[in-house]
C-alpha cells in the first residue's frame, strides 16, 4: 500500500540562472541566520521586533576601503561625516575614531557634533538654514561655514561685524554635470557667474576668509564622470580666484552622493552589480586633480562628506511576519511587523529581504506589506520569497542610511537600535520608544483634564 503524498498547490516559479557547480545550477533559498557571528533570531528573541542591527566591522571596514581608495591615488584627501546620513552618536564616534570630521546641515547637528567631542574647526557646516545664533557659535568655534546664498552672506557680514573674527568661509557651487536633474536650489551656480560675484563680494568686503569651495551634485549618482565634471568645474574656479584676486583656495568639497550597493527602484539589474565602487569615484576625481595646473605647493586639500555608501551595507532591520492574505487578483500579501514609517528608504529601494532560517524550498511571488493603516505602507512591491508563516522572522538589508534619521512615531513606536562591536558583543546604542517616552512631550490644557462619556 503506497502512502499518498500530501498535497501541495501549484505555481508559476521563476527560474534563477546561477554558475553550475559540480552540484548542479540549483535555487537555494538564502538566509541570514547571523551577523557578525552573532545569531539574529537571539537578536530577536533579547532586544525584541522589530530591531535595527548595525554591524561596526562593516563600517570600519567601508571607511578604509573608501579612504585607501583616495589616498593611494591623491596624498591629500579628508573624509567628513555626513551626520543627516546616521546622526546616532555611537556611529558618528566610530566614524570620527576613525579620522573623519563631522559634516552637519543644521544647528541641531552642529550641538550633536560639538558633544560628539569634535573640534570647531573640524566641522563643516552646511545648508541653507543657518541662524545668526548658529553663525555665531560657528564663527567663534572657528569651524568652516559654507555659504548657501546671498542673504546667508550678507547675514555673515553682519556677524563678522558683532564679532569682531574673521569667519572661515566656502561657497556651495550649483553647476551642470550632466545630472538631470541639476541641484540647483542649493548655493550658487556657476555657468551664469553668480559663483564668481558671490566669491568676489567676499573677496572684495575683507571680512571673512575665503577657505573652499564646495559643491553637491546630487543623490546616489551612478556615474563617477559626474564627479570628474563637477571636480574640473571647481578646480578651474579656485585657479581662477589665485589669478584674478591672489587668493588661494585651501580645499575643495566634492560633497557626497556616491551610490551605495542598494537597488534603485525600477532598476533591471540589482546595485552590487551595476553601481560604481570606492575606486571608480576617486579616480574620476583624482585625475582633475592631478593633471591640473594648480603649483605643487597649492593643489587643494579635497574633502568627501560620503555618506550612505559607507553604512547602507551595514545596516539591517530585523522583523517578525504578521500574517499572509490572497489580493483580490490572488497574489500573495505578506504583513510584517515595520513599515515605512521606521524604513523611509523603501521608497526608493528594493531592499533585499531574507527569512531568518531555512524555510520549505517552494518559492512565490508576493508584495510584503508593513503593518500601519496606510495603503503606501509597501516593503517590497514585488519579491520572491520561500512559505513563511505568522512568527517567523524577516530581514531588510542596507538599511543603514537615512533610516534612523527620517523615521518617523506614526502608528507605531520606534523600535531599538543594537551595533555589533568589533568583539561580536551585541550593544544597545539607542532604546526603544516606549508610551512614556511620547507623552511625557504632551500638555494636557486644564479644561481638558476630564471628560464624560
Amino acid at each position: 500500500m503506497t502512502t499518498k503524498k500530501p498535497y501541495i498547490k501549484p505555481i508559476i516559479r521563476r527560474l534563477e540562472a546561477r554558475m553550475p557547480s559540480k552540484f548542479g545550477g540549483g535555487n537555494a533559498i538564502k538566509t541570514l541566520t547571523h551577523i557578525d557571528g552573532v545569531s539574529t533570531e537571539s537578536l530577536l528573541e533579547k532586544f525584541g521586533s522589530p530591531l535595527f542591527v548595525l554591524s561596526e566591522k562593516i563600517i570600519r571596514r567601508n571607511y578604509r576601503e573608501a579612504h585607501r581608495a583616495f589616498s593611494t591615488r591623491l596624498p591629500r584627501v579628508q573624509f567628513s561625516w555626513s551626520y543627516k546620513s546616521n546622526y546616532l552618536d555611537a556611529v558618528c564616534r566610530i566614524f570620527h575614531q576613525e579620522g573623519s570630521w563631522a559634516e552637519v546641515v543644521s544647528g541641531f547637528e552642529y550641538q550633536k557634533a560639538l558633544l560628539n567631542g569634535v573640534p570647531g574647526d573640524k566641522i563643516i557646516f552646511n545648508g541653507p538654514d543657518k541662524t545668526r545664533d548658529d553663525l555665531i557659535l560657528a564663527t567663534r568655534n572657528q569651524s568652516l561655514i559654507h555659504i548657501d546664498h546671498f542673504d546667508e552672506l550678507y547675514l555673515l557680514q553682519e556677524v563678522a561685524k558683532e564679532t569682531h573674527l574673521r569667519p572661515q568661509v566656502a561657497i556651495r557651487v550649483n553647476m551642470d554635470t550632466g545630472i538631470y536633474p541639476m541641484w540647483d536650489r542649493f548655493g550658487f551656480n556657476y555657468e551664469n557667474g553668480q559663483a564668481w560675484d558671490a566669491i568676489n563680494r567676499i573677496v572684495k568686503g575683507g571680512q571673512m576668509d575665503l577657505v573652499g569651495l564646495h559643491c553637491h551634485i546630487g543623490t546616489f549618482i551612478m556615474t563617477a564622470d559626474a564627479y570628474e565634471v563637477a571636480a574640473t568645474k571647481l578646480a578651474s574656479l579656485a585657479l581662477e580666484t589665485w589669478k584674478q584676486l591672489g587668493v588661494s583656495i585651501a580645499y575643495l568639497d566634492l560633497g557626497g552622493g556616491f551610490a551605495s550597493k542598494n537597488t534603485l527602484k525600477g532598476a533591471y539589474l540589482p546595485g552590487n552589480e551595476t553601481n560604481p565602487d570606492f575606486d571608480d569615484y576617486a579616480e574620476a576625481i583624482t585625475r582633475v586633480l592631478m593633471k591640473s595646473s594648480f603649483p605643487e605647493n597649492r593643489i587643494p586639500l579635497i574633502i568627501l562628506e560620503t555618506g550612505r555608501a559607507l553604512i547602507d551595507n551595514a545596516g539591517y532591520l530585523l522583523g517578525t511576519v504578521i500574517a499572509n492574505k490572497r489580493s483580490s487578483t490572488g497574489k500573495k500579501n505578506l504583513i510584517v511587523d515595520f513599515g515605512v514609517n521606521i524604513l523611509f528608504t523603501a521608497f526608493w529601494y528594493n531592499h533585499p529581504l531574507l527569512p531568518l532560517k531555512t524555510h520549505h524550498s517552494l518559492m512565490e511571488e508576493c508584495t510584503v506589506y508593513g503593518p500601519l493603516c496606510m495603503n503606501i505602507d509597501v516593503i517590497r512591491d514585488s519579491v520572491v520569497l520561500p512559505a513563511l508563516n505568522p512568527g517567523d522572522h524577516l530581514a531588510a538589508l542596507y538599511v543603514g542610511a537615512y533610516n534612523m534619521t527620517q523615521w518617523m512615531q506614526f502608528i507605531t513606536m520606534r523600535p531599538a537600535v543594537v551595533l555589533i562591536t568589533e568583539k561580536g558583543e551585541p550593544v544597545v546604542i539607542r532604546k526603544a520608544e516606549t508610551d512614556k517616552v511620547i507623552r511625557e512631550q504632551e500638555l494636557i490644557p486644564d479644561h481638558l483634564l476630564s471628560f464624560t462619556l
